[in-house]
């Protein structure tokens, strides 16, 4: 690590590192015990003025220790720590530099990959797809790590704030972390609403009109408490 990658990384704050690597490591551990993960095979990561902290490759979540923490710059060259990245670096990479995003998260939820297998887009099944600005697009299958994937998972991610990955998994992003999480858990609900309406026989489940998402979605940008 270079002398000035050292000073960019004091310059963000070890407090401001330290706080934000806890909340990230609680988030990593939170899939798993959801079940939106098996073992260390999704990863999460939080923007931190210029630094990306990421959940490191082949770690297990409870493991982590406040030292082993990760961070790269948008260019992905290491400014905190001596673990390697995870290998899903590309993805969160992509994401910081074409959004406005403060937190990734990454997850092989089942639904959600089922349904990834089966349609180009996630049907409009229930008005909080409106989290996500809309129906959950499927990015087209690439392998995994791939500067390929990221392509496919901005292409699918446009105008969206979560999307699917064919035969992969889900991606969401979100202001903070819990914002983040919020929608990949709710985009998995979403998956299962539909697959289990779709597995009626000789039933088809109803879906909401462009219309009554777009309204939805308008009223979901007010919602919960509000500043003063």
């Amino acid at each position: 690590m270079t002398e000035q990658r050292r000073d960019t990384a004091r310059g963000t704050g070890r407090d401001a590192i330290g706080q934000a690597w806890q909340e990230l490591v609680e988030t990593a551990r939170r899939t798993v015990a959801d079940g939106l993960v098996v073992g260390t095979s999704g990863n999460v990561s939080v923007r931190v003025g210029d630094t990306v902290l990421v959940t490191p490759s082949g770690v297990p979540y409870d493991r982590l220790r406040p030292e082993d923490a990760v961070g790269v710059d948008l260019e992905g060259r290491r400014l905190v720590g001596d673990l390697s990245p995870t290998s899903e670096l590309p993805l969160h990479l992509a994401i910081y530099r074409h959004t406005d995003a403060g937190a990734v998260v990454h997850t092989h939820a089942v639904h959600a990959t089922a349904v990834s297998m089966l349609v180009p887009e996630l049907p409009g099944v229930h008005y909080m797809a409106g989290v996500l600005g809309g129906p959950a697009r499927v990015a087209p299958y690439a392998l995994y790590g791939t500067d390929e994937l990221a392509e496919n998972m901005l292409q699918a991610l446009r105008d969206r704030t979560g999307c699917l990955l064919q035969n992969h998994g889900t991606v969401t992003y979100g202001d903070t972390l819990s914002q983040a999480y919020d929608r990949t858990a709710q985009l998995e609900w979403m998956s299962r609403l539909w697959l289990t309406a779709s597995a009626v026989p000789s039933l088809t489940p109803s879906l909401l009109t462009p219309a009554q998402l777009d309204e939805a979605e308008r009223k979901l940008r007010g919602y919960g408490q509000q500043p003063a």
